[in-house]
C-alpha cells in the first residue's frame, strides 16, 4: 500500500505544476493582450487543466490496480 502510495506521488505533483505553469503562462497573455483573445487565453488553460487531472485520475487508477509499467504491454 505504501509502495502505491509512493508511486502515486510523482503525477499528482506534475499535475499541480503543470496546471499552475499553464495558469500562470495564459494569465499573463490575457494581461498583455486585449479584446477576444483575453477570453481566449481564459479558457484555454481550464481545458488543460480538465484533460490534465483526468489523466492524472487515469494514472492513479493504473497504479492502485498494479499496472505501473504500461509500456511493459508493449
Amino acid at each position: 500500500m505504501d509502495n502505491h502510495k509512493n508511486k502515486m506521488t510523482a503525477p499528482v505533483i506534475i499535475t499541480v505544476i503543470l496546471i499552475l505553469y499553464y495558469a500562470v503562462y495564459f494569465g499573463v497573455l490575457a494581461a498583455v493582450i486585449g479584446g477576444i483573445w483575453k477570453y481566449l487565453f481564459a479558457i484555454v488553460p481550464l481545458l488543460f487543466a480538465a484533460v490534465m487531472i483526468k489523466v492524472c485520475i487515469e494514472r492513479i487508477n493504473e497504479i492502485k490496480k498494479g499496472e505501473e509499467d504500461d509500456i511493459g504491454k508493449y
